[in-house]
């Protein structure tokens, strides 16, 4: 099983949940991060780390984010590892719990 950052992380990107991966499975892109499903070992730490709580087991997908599990997994590909702690976007806040944000995500 893996995590998956999911919708509300786009145009938000606190990065609170790379600091606790153990094995630096997240990947960062201009406005949202992805989770590695191979590399993902499944330890639970970076879920409670999310200030958006943009963060779900996979079998635990809340409606309508499952396209998300393979969002990641395309994106993990292609976008390179973060592994320290960098400030949120600027409009961070503003757009925390904003609803049909795929529209922004930034590739």
């Amino acid at each position: 099983m893996t995590f998956v950052v999911t919708e509300n992380c786009i145009k938000c990107k606190y990065t609170d949940c790379v600091d606790v991966c153990p094995v630096d499975c997240f990947h960062e892109g201009p406005n949202f991060l992805v989770i590695d499903p191979d590399e993902c070992i499944d330890c639970t730490l970076c879920e409670p780390e999310c200030p958006a709580e943009a963060i779900h087991a996979e079998d635990e997908l809340p409606e309508g984010q499952e396209q998300f599990l393979e969002l990641n997994k395309e994106l993990s590909k292609i976008w390179p590892t973060i592994t320290e702690v960098k400030g949120g976007l600027d409009d961070a806040d503003e757009w925390n719990g904003k609803k049909d944000k795929l529209k922004f995500l930034q590739r």
